[in-house]
C-alpha cells in the first residue's frame, strides 16, 4: 500500500488555446516552479480560441501575425526565434517555417472538453501543443486530433464518436463564456487557488513567488 504523497496540492485553472505558443512557455515555466516549490497541482485546462472565426483551411501565420498584429515580417521572425529560444530553454521544440499556418481550434477544445470526463485531458493538452507546434501538424485535421487522443493513452474511436457526437459543443461554449465573461481576453491567464490571476507567460520565478503565497495562506 502506498502512502499519500505528502506535498501540498494547489488548484490551478489555465484558461489557453492550443495554437498559442505562450500558452506551451507558460505552462512549463509554471511546471518548473512547482517542481522547485515540491507543490502539486490539480491542473485544469478550459478553453480560449485566439481565433474564433478562422476559416477551416487556416491561414499563413506569418500573414495572419502580420494582419493581426500589424507585424513586419523581421519583428514576425525576431519572435519564432525568441520563442524557438524560450521553448528550447525549458524542453520544447518549436518548429516555424514559411509554411506554418494558423488553424481553427474549436474541434481540438471539444475533444478536451471529452478528455476531461476521461481523466487525460492534461496528456492530451500536451500531445495537442506538440502536434502544433513541434511537428507542424493541422490541429484541426480530425485525423490529427485522434492521433494526439491516441498519444494520450485515450482511445480514438470513443473521441471519434464525441466529436461526431457534437456532445460538447455546448459545454465548450459556456466555459468560453464563463472566462471572457470574467474579463479574459487573451491567453495564458493562469488562476491560482481561484483567486490569484496572471496574464501571459509569466517566467518560473514569478509562478514560484505566487505559489509560495497560496502555501501560506493555505497553512
Amino acid at each position: 500500500m502506498t502512502s499519500p504523497d505528502p506535498r501540498p496540492t494547489l488548484q490551478i485553472d489555465v484558461v489557453s488555446d492550443v495554437v498559442c505558443p505562450w500558452c506551451i512557455v507558460g505552462f512549463r515555466q509554471l511546471d518548473a516552479a512547482l517542481k522547485q516549490e515540491n507543490v502539486l497541482a490539480q491542473l485544469r485546462w478550459h478553453p480560449f480560441e485566439l481565433n474564433p472565426n478562422m476559416e477551416p483551411e487556416g491561414q499563413n501565420l506569418r500573414e495572419h501575425i502580420a494582419e493581426k498584429y500589424g507585424s513586419t515580417p523581421e519583428q514576425s521572425q525576431q519572435a519564432r526565434d525568441r520563442l524557438t529560444s524560450l521553448g528550447a530553454e525549458l524542453g520544447f521544440t518549436f518548429n516555424f517555417d514559411d509554411d506554418s499556418r494558423i488553424v481553427n481550434t474549436f474541434a481540438a477544445h471539444q475533444l478536451l472538453d471529452w478528455a476531461e470526463t476521461q481523466g487525460r485531458q492534461h496528456p492530451l493538452k500536451l500531445a495537442l501543443f506538440e502536434a502544433y507546434f513541434s511537428n507542424q501538424l493541422d490541429v484541426s485535421d480530425p485525423e490529427v486530433l485522434l492521433g494526439a487522443v491516441e498519444a494520450a493513452g485515450l482511445d480514438p474511436n470513443t473521441a471519434r464518436a464525441a466529436l461526431v457526437s457534437g456532445a460538447h459543443v455546448q459545454p465548450v461554449r459556456e466555459k468560453q463564456q464563463f472566462w471572457t465573461s470574467r474579463g479574459i481576453s487573451g491567453v495564458p491567464s493562469i488562476v491560482f487557488s481561484g483567486k490569484y490571476l496572471l496574464t501571459g507567460a509569466q517566467g518560473t520565478d514569478t509562478y514560484a513567488q505566487v505559489l509560495q503565497r497560496c502555501l501560506v495562506e493555505a497553512a
